[in-house]
Order: C-alpha cells, then sequence, then structure tokens
C-alpha cells in the first residue's frame, strides 16, 4: 500500500483500472462453470451494479467537485451542474452514434445505427460504453487526490476503485454467460466478456492525466464522470433490471450496492 500511494497519478490510475478490469475477467470467468444464469440473480448483480454506481457519483465524485469549487472561489454548484449535465450528454450521443446490443435483447432490438454486426460484438460495445465512465471516473479520482482536494483521500480514491470492481464482476458474468447459452463457445465467450472492460485502463489513464495536467478543469470531470454513470444507471441498468418483472430483487441488489459504496467511500474516505 505504501508502495501504491508513492507512484504518480498516471500509475495510480493505471493500476487501479487494471484491478476493475481484472475484476471484470473474473466475472467473465464464470461461464467456465456455469453455462445458464437464473434471470433472478442477473437482476440482483445488475441492481447491485446500479447501486455502487449511484453512491459513487455522489460521494466520490460529486462531492469532492463541489469542495474543489469552493475552494476556488467559482459558485460551488456551477462546476457540479455543468459536468454533470455535460457527462449525460456525452453519453446520449455516444448512446446514438454506436450500434450496441442491451442483455437479454434480441439482435433486431439492437440501438444505434444499422449494421451488420453480430449479437457477440453488439453485446460487447453496449458493456464498453458502460464502462467508459467507470474508467475515468478512478482515473479523475486519483488526480483529485493528487490535487489535494480536502475531503478526497487516497483511501476514498481505492474504495472507488474498489466499489467499481464489485460493480464489474457480475457485468463480466452478465456478458459472457448470455453468449455461453447462445451457443458460443466457453472461452470465446469469455473472451468476449473480459474484452468488455477492456477500454476502464485506457479511459482511466486518459482522465488521470488530462485533469493532472489541466487541473482547474478538475471539478468538471469529477462531475462529467458522475453524470455520465447516473445516464447508464437511469437508460440502462434499472429498466433492464426490470424488464424481467423482478423489480424487487433489483431493488433490493441497488440497495445493497449503494449501502455498501457508501459505507467503503465514509469509512475509507
Amino acid at each position: 500500500m505504501e508502495w501504491f500511494s508513492r507512484q504518480s497519478v498516471i500509475i495510480q490510475a493505471l493500476l487501479s483500472t487494471l484491478f476493475t478490469y481484472g475484476l471484470t475477467a473474473l466475472g467473465a470467468a464464470a461461464v467456465f462453470f456455469f453455462k445458464t444464469i437464473d434471470r433472478r440473480i442477473l437482476d440482483g448483480m445488475l441492481g447491485f451494479a446500479g447501486g455502487v454506481m449511484i453512491a459513487a457519483s455522489f460521494w466520490s465524485l460529486l462531492q469532492p467537485a463541489i469542495t474543489m469549487a469552493e475552494s476556488m472561489g467559482i459558485p460551488s454548484w456551477f462546476p457540479a451542474v455543468a459536468g454533470f449535465t455535460a457527462g449525460g450528454i456525452f453519453l446520449r450521443l455516444v448512446d446514438r452514434l454506436l450500434p450496441h446490443l442491451h442483455i437479454e435483447y434480441p439482435l433486431q432490438d439492437a440501438e444505434g445505427p444499422k449494421t451488420n454486426w453480430g449479437r457477440s460484438a453488439l453485446l460487447v460495445l453496449a458493456i464498453t460504453i458502460h464502462n467508459i465512465p467507470e474508467g475515468l471516473a478512478v482515473g479523475v479520482g486519483f488526480a483529485a487526490v493528487a490535487a489535494g482536494i480536502p475531503g478526497m483521500g487516497f483511501t476514498g480514491a481505492l474504495a472507488l476503485a474498489l466499489g467499481i470492481g464489485l460493480q464489474n464482476f457480475p457485468e463480466g458474468a452478465a456478458v459472457s454467460i448470455p453468449l455461453r447459452r447462445d451457443g458460443m463457445s466457453r472461452l470465446r465467450a469469455f473472451w468476449y466478456g473480459q474484452l468488455s472492460g477492456l477500454v476502464e485502463p485506457f479511459a482511466g489513464v486518459l482522465g488521470a492525466a488530462l485533469v493532472f495536467f489541466i487541473r482547474p478543469i478538475l471539478p468538471y470531470a469529477l462531475s462529467f464522470a458522475a453524470g455520465a454513470m447516473i445516464f447508464v444507471v437511469a437508460e440502462e441498468v434499472i429498466p433492464e433490471s426490470h424488464r424481467q418483472g423482478n423489480e424487487h430483487i433489483a431493488t433490493a441488489g441497488l440497495m445493497a450496492g449503494f449501502a455498501l459504496m457508501m459505507a467503503l467511500d465514509v469509512a475509507l474516505g
């Protein structure tokens, strides 16, 4: 831990997002043991992921952004509102411009531009889109620590990375197991499942580098990541977890994920 804390913010962001990617891969490896997954379990896991993302968006991102804005002498609400809104708009544009398919949806329900891509590629791309703000959040979180923002400590950034990693585990399984059920080999289904999380190290390093060298944009970047994550939860995670009539299970999972991330952030931050 001491060695890690002495590394540059870029190395910290890289290693942390490699950890979150690794948990995606670990979740995808469930395909070697299971060919199917009970829909109730999947919806509970999706709800858990959504709860973690909601809690992280406030305690690890928006709250430090507001604190930093106050120390910079600008209206405390402005960077949070501007960045949050921009993050949602960005994900909406990505959603419209990239073809993708959500978990358990038939191929004809693919969103974005029409394409002849197969189901597996569209499914992986959907999860990859979700992982961009998660990697970005971890990267800018460590940049916030390096910038010395009050209330954003090193252990808090670690808690953010841990929370994102925990919710990545069910996401990896949610990609690989349906692909296996559709007839894909275990190895190939695992490959696609882990591939969905590979964007996180790139997003994390990019976010950390950008805000580290251009510090004034940090509160906007923190809020941007929060807005992007909330967009994913509201647009995709919650509706998907409710689609098969398992609303109560999904809600229990969301509450559990929120409580766990809140506890990690408050206790460690």
